[in-house]
């Protein structure tokens, strides 16, 4: 009896050490055996209104994003995965109107052009505009809260980017 309980122990001491169970919380789909690199362009900024730091911030949030959640090599030029486009739009209009017939609510919305190229698989590349809003009260200035709102909705957009081409959502 001692034997077969010692049997069992050595097979399970030797087995289960070799087997492993792997969870990818990021959502990343990458075959990292061919693709092992992404460019990430600096996004200029052609929108009619134009925040000066935006797109700064919009390129540094994707290789942010893209170095945190994947193994990928981040390039400013001739990645296996290319990322590359302009912001559109930085657009402020009036939302709910009040009681008094004054705009309660106003809407910051930021538009974004992507062009995807996937040099490794160029059936998955593809061109897509990318929009996000956040609202805030009417009284306030938009020079008071537009770093917060361009931070949120910057959060959003690159994480749509990224799903849509990491991550295959």
């Amino acid at each position: 009896m001692k034997v077969k309980r010692y049997i069992v122990f050595l097979v399970l001491a030797v087995v289960l050490p070799s087997c492993a169970v792997s969870f990818k919380f990021n959502g990343a789909n990458i075959n990292y055996q061919t693709t092992k690199s992404i460019s990430i362009a600096e996004f200029p900024n052609n929108a009619p209104m134009v925040n000066p730091q935006l797109s700064n911030q919009l390129s540094e949030a994707l290789r942010d994003l893209y170095s945190r959640q994947t193994r990928l090599i981040i390039l400013s030029k001739g990645g296996d995965l290319e990322l590359e486009g302009q912001i559109t739009g930085y657009d402020v209009s009036q939302g709910a109107i009040s009681v008094d017939g004054y705009a309660s609510e106003s809407k910051l919305t930021i538009r974004v052009e992507v062009h995807f190229t996937n040099n490794i698989y160029p059936e998955e590349s593809f061109d897509k505009t990318y929009t996000a809003s956040q609202t805030f009260d009417s009284s306030q200035l938009l020079s008071d809260v537009q770093d917060e709102l361009c931070r949120i909705i910057l959060v959003e957009i690159t994480e749509n980017i990224y799903n849509d081409t990491v991550a295959k959502w």
